[in-house]
């Protein structure tokens, strides 16, 4: 059995630069590019985005044998200005996930749905109501994966990088069971 373990960022002795490397190597292995200053401004500042806001957070997964870095999840309040969004998404009441990677050596085995859980409870203690993403028809499973999670499509692009907006609304208290199961070890 594999066990890893989510913390909050700064509750572990994994540096700035470690995230930083690993973040750039995952989109480099996704999507076969690396640093653009305009994608990646939350990357090379993630105190401001992530870090020192009291609504965001950056959680990231960490195998317990080794404590290598695994995955990796970034919420904070909504603050993009997609024209599509306007009068819908606020940063009071909507929040917006980032960054969501696990390494392929660690895929299928719970990391990713553990990161979002948590992410959502961390949400749901923040008081938003809704939760944004995008993620890409590019990327393999990860479509799938949301919809699994219980993201609904709000907008699908149709673009070239197969960008589709998603959404999940946090009307219902989060179940305290499922809860509970994301702070042991999966």
């Amino acid at each position: 059995m594999t066990y890893f373990q989510v913390q909050r960022f700064q509750e572990t002795p994994i540096s700035c630069g470690e995230v930083q490397d690993f973040l750039f190597d995952m989109i480099q292995e996704e999507f076969g590019y690396g640093y653009i200053p305009d994608y990646h401004q939350d990357i090379q500042n993630m105190e401001d985005y992530y870090l020192k806001p009291d609504k965001n957070n950056l959680l990231i997964a960490l195998d317990d044998k080794s404590s290598e870095l695994i995955g990796t999840i970034g919420i904070r309040a909504y603050d993009k200005d997609f024209p599509l969004f306007k009068e819908i998404y606020y940063p009071h009441s909507t929040a917006s996930l980032w960054r969501v990677f696990v390494n392929k050596s660690w895929r299928r085995k719970g990391v990713a749905s553990t990161l979002v859980s948590q992410g959502e409870e961390f949400c749901h203690k923040k008081g938003y109501e809704d939760i944004y993403l995008h993620t890409h028809r590019t990327v393999p499973g990860s479509l799938n994966f949301w919809l699994a999670q219980g993201y609904h499509i709000t907008v699908d692009t149709k673009n070239e990088m197969g960008t589709v907006h998603m959404e999940k609304q946090l009307n219902n208290p989060v179940d305290r069971e499922t809860a509970e199961k994301c702070e042991i070890y999966i």
